[in-house]
């Protein structure tokens, strides 16, 4: 087994004294992990950061084995590491990303998502012109991994004007008629969501309620627990922020 692309870091392990074990999106290939001998030396540590990108080269001589990983850094992002905001987005995105993906299998959308998303908090670290940004993503990894919203229609009318929630349970959308005397029951779905374009504050924090509903349930469940706790971090900051 042999791979040579380049590839988004989004996680690292400690293995062995000074070695780790590396987990990398690439466009090709998807999610694929590596030994990275001296992974936590001084020399290593600022390019295996989440969010870089780095030139890797994967080797086993058999497909069960993890593989040997050599890396060369192409583009570091560990200055923005030194915000809060932008290093609690960065670590989020890429737990989210690690904890829901085989390995070793295509995502060419997630790929080319994440890499904007990231350059898009890189080049923003406000957090205005990235949020809404997030958002998209998170229902991107749904949509791609099986789960996702069906925003078409209104589960009660099978109309797709006014649509204004979603059901907690079947994930369908609800028009503000066919909701209405269950409205407390559902989730609201922020015009933004459906129609694109740049979105008010209240309704970032609508969508990313609306988001975490479904992440939860489907794609997390039974995760480890510091993979939920980087989005609440990041989500308590973007309230600070806009406080």
């Amino acid at each position: 087994m042999h791979l040579a692309t380049t590839a988004i870091v989004l996680a690292i392990r400690p293995h062995g004294e000074s070695g780790a074990i590396v987990r990398a999106l690439t466009a090709e290939a998807g999610l694929m992990a590596g030994y990275v001998r001296g992974g936590r030396s001084r020399q290593l540590r600022p390019v295996l950061q989440p969010g870089n990108v780095i030139l890797g080269d994967w080797r086993a001589r058999t497909e069960e084995q993890l593989p040997a990983l050599t890396t060369e850094l192409v583009h570091s992002r560990a200055p923005m590491f030194r915000e809060p905001l932008p290093a609690a987005a960065f670590e989020w995105a890429t737990a989210l990303t690690a904890a829901s993906l085989p390995e070793g299998q295509s995502y060419p959308l997630i790929h080319s998502a994440l890499e904007g998303l990231l350059d898009a908090i890189e080049a923003a670290p406000a957090a205005r012109g990235w949020a809404a940004a997030l958002v998209r993503y998170e229902l991107l990894m749904l949509a791609e991994l099986g789960f996702g919203l069906d925003l078409d229609r209104c589960a009660a009318t099978g109309v797709n004007d006014d649509l204004a929630f979603v059901s907690p349970k079947s994930g369908i959308a609800v028009s503000r008629s066919g909701a209405v005397g269950y409205e407390s029951r559902l989730l609201s779905l922020p015009r933004f969501v459906i129609a694109g374009g740049a979105a008010e504050w209240n309704d970032i924090f609508a969508g990313l309620k609306l988001t975490a509903h479904f992440l939860e349930r489907d794609l997390l469940h039974g995760k480890a627990a510091e993979v939920l706790a980087a989005r609440a971090r990041l989500v308590d900051r973007l309230n600070r922020a806009v406080a």
